[in-house]
C-alpha cells in the first residue's frame, strides 16, 4: 500500500488548502490497508482539492457537478479523465445520500480515481494557453451553444460494442443511450413535453447510477458524456431564480 501511495505526488505549485487536502487523502489510501473504509472517504476527501481549484480555474462559483461539465465542454480536462472524476462525483453524493457507504470501495479502485483527482488537478495548475481562455468564456458567456455543441460531439462517438445486449442494475445501457438520444434530438428541434421532461429526468437517474459501476474506460467516458447531455437539456427547463 506504501508503494501505490507513493505515486500519488502532490503539486509543488498547489495551494496550502490544495496541498492539505490531497495528502489527507493520500494518507487515508495509505492507512486503507489497516481500515477498508479509508479508501471511500480518501476519494470524497480528495474532490475537495479538485473542486476548489476548478472553481480558481473557471472563476464561477459553481457545485462540483457543473464545474466539472463546464471543464468537460471546455477542454480542460480529456474525456476519460472527466469520466473518473464524474464517478467519484457521484460517489459523493450516493454517501450524501445514504445510498451507498463508506465500504463501497476497495483500496485499489479507490487509488484509481483518487490519482485521477491529482492528474485533473496537475493539469488545472498549468498556466492557461490563449485557446483554453477563449473557451472558457465561450462557455461562460454562451451556455445554450453547449448542448448543440456537445451534441455534435456525442453524435460523431462510436457506441462501445462490448455493451452491447449489457445492462447494470436493470438498466439496459444501449436503450438508455438511445432515449437520452431521442429526448436530446427533440429538446434541440423544438423543446420537450412535460412527458419528455419527465422521462428525460428518469434516465438522468439511470445514468446517475449506472456511470460509476462501468467498468470500461471507453463506456465510462461514452456514457459520463451522455449523462451531461441530459443534464444540459434537463438544465433548460429549471426556472432561472430571480
Amino acid at each position: 500500500m506504501d508503494a501505490l501511495a507513493a505515486g500519488l505526488v502532490l503539486p509543488g505549485n498547489a495551494s496550502m488548502y490544495v496541498m492539505s487536502a490531497l495528502e489527507t487523502s493520500r494518507e487515508l489510501i495509505r492507512h486503507s490497508y489497516y481500515r477498508y473504509e479509508f479508501a471511500t472517504v480518501a476519494v470524497t476527501h480528495s474532490l475537495f482539492a479538485l473542486e476548489h481549484v476548478l472553481a480558481g480555474r473557471l472563476a464561477v462559483d459553481e457545485p462540483l457537478q457543473t464545474l466539472l461539465e463546464r471543464a468537460g465542454d471546455t477542454g480542460l480536462i480529456p474525456v476519460e479523465l472527466a469520466a473518473e472524476l464524474d464517478r467519484s462525483q457521484l460517489l459523493r453524493d450516493g454517501l450524501t445520500q445514504g445510498a451507498v457507504t463508506s465500504a463501497a470501495l476497495g483500496p485499489a479502485r479507490a487509488i484509481a480515481l483518487v490519482r485521477a483527482v491529482f492528474d485533473a488537478v496537475s493539469l488545472l495548475l498549468r498556466p492557461p494557453s490563449a485557446a483554453e481562455a477563449a473557451a472558457v468564456d465561450m462557455s461562460r458567456a454562451q451556455p445554450e451553444d453547449r448542448l448543440a455543441r456537445l451534441w455534435e460531439e456525442h453524435r460523431c462517438a462510436l457506441y462501445p460494442d462490448s455493451f452491447r445486449g449489457v445492462d447494470i442494475e436493470g438498466v439496459e445501457l444501449i436503450l438508455l443511450d438511445a432515449d437520452v438520444a431521442g429526448l436530446v434530438r427533440r429538446e434541440l428541434d423544438g423543446g420537450l413535453d412535460n412527458s419528455g421532461i419527465a422521462m428525460l429526468w428518469a434516465c438522468i437517474a439511470d445514468l446517475d447510477k449506472v456511470v460509476p459501476l462501468i467498468n470500461s474506460e471507453y463506456c465510462a467516458s461514452y456514457f459520463a458524456r451522455l449523462r451531461t447531455l441530459a443534464r444540459l437539456a434537463a438544465a433548460r427547463h429549471i426556472p432561472t431564480a430571480t
